[in-house]
Order: C-alpha cells, then structure tokens, then sequence
C-alpha cells in the first residue's frame, strides 16, 4: 500500500471520531478555559476542524510564514457550522491527497514567521504533523468535555462514559 492511499484511509478514520467530539462542543462556554495558558473552548474545537486543510496548503505551496500570511481561522457560531466546517476541511484535504504524488510528499516545506525559520522538512513529515496535531487538539477537548461533565465518546475503542461498569 502507497503512503497517500494509508493517509487518505487515516484520514477517514479519524474524521469519524474528530465528529463525535466537534459534534459536542458546548457553544454556550465557547470562550471557556481550564486555565490561563489553555486556549479557549471554541477556538481549539475550531482548529480542530481547520487542520485537514493544511494538508492541501501544504502540497501548494512551499512554506508559510505567519508573518505575511493571510490565513485565518473560520469563526463559527454553533456546531453546525463547526462541522460543516470540518467537513469543507476533509472534503479538501482528501482531494489534496488524491491529486497529488509520492514525489510531491518528499519535497521541502518551510513554517516560519519572517526569518525565523520555525521548521524545515519534508511535506510528508508536516502532513503526519497534522494528523498528529487532530489527535492531539482532540484529546485537550476531551479534557476540556470531562471538566465541563460532558460524557466523552471513545475515539480508539469505547471511553469510561461508553462502558457499563
């Protein structure tokens, strides 16, 4: 099996999950945080969502540098369009996926702001970054849900809130 065809087959599997928790985000606590330095409720359900898209602005383009970037997250207001948002995201990042080739996986990428280069790597390393990163963002929600008393599903088999004990 080719890198791009495990992608895109991970790519499936962990949007079914990242679902069920977008699907759950209390819009009502959206500026929430469980403390100072955590980002808020709303803002990491949200970059949850965007980040099937820099999958496709990866294979685009050759860096990003925060510094001249026009990029900017989506603001939603309710789970709807969170999900749909999402949506767009996974729409996008499969096609990016699909269209492009090994060759194009193994070209160099740059993240920097300004001179500051942050990174320098292979495009195949950012984009298993950006599975990494959902995995990651979603598992801060989870915290996040259990502080608020909000029963978590299970993303890699059932949670303690799926069992009968």
């Amino acid at each position: 099996m080719k890198i791009i065809d495990l992608m895109l087959t991970e790519l499936e599997r962990e949007a079914n999950t990242t679902r069920k928790f977008l699907s759950i985000v209390p819009f009502d606590k959206y500026d929430w945080k469980p403390h100072e330095k955590n980002m808020e409720l709303g803002k990491l359900a949200t970059h949850i969502a965007e980040l099937p898209c820099w999958i496709p602005m990866t294979l685009d383009t050759k860096e990003i540098d925060f510094v001249t970037s026009t990029y900017q997250t989506r603001k939603v207001k309710n789970n709807e369009e969170l999900l749909a948002y999402f949506e767009e995201c996974i729409v996008e990042a499969r096609k990016a996926l699909q269209n492009t080739n090994e060759d194009a996986l193994n070209e160099e990428w740059v993240m920097r702001s300004g001179d500051t280069i942050h990174e320098k790597a292979k495009k195949l390393k950012f984009i298993r970054d950006y599975f990494n990163q959902v995995t990651h963002h979603r598992a801060q929600l989870g915290v996040y849900l259990r502080v608020l008393d909000i029963p978590i599903p299970g993303s890699y088999g059932p949670s303690a809130d799926d069992m009968s004990f």
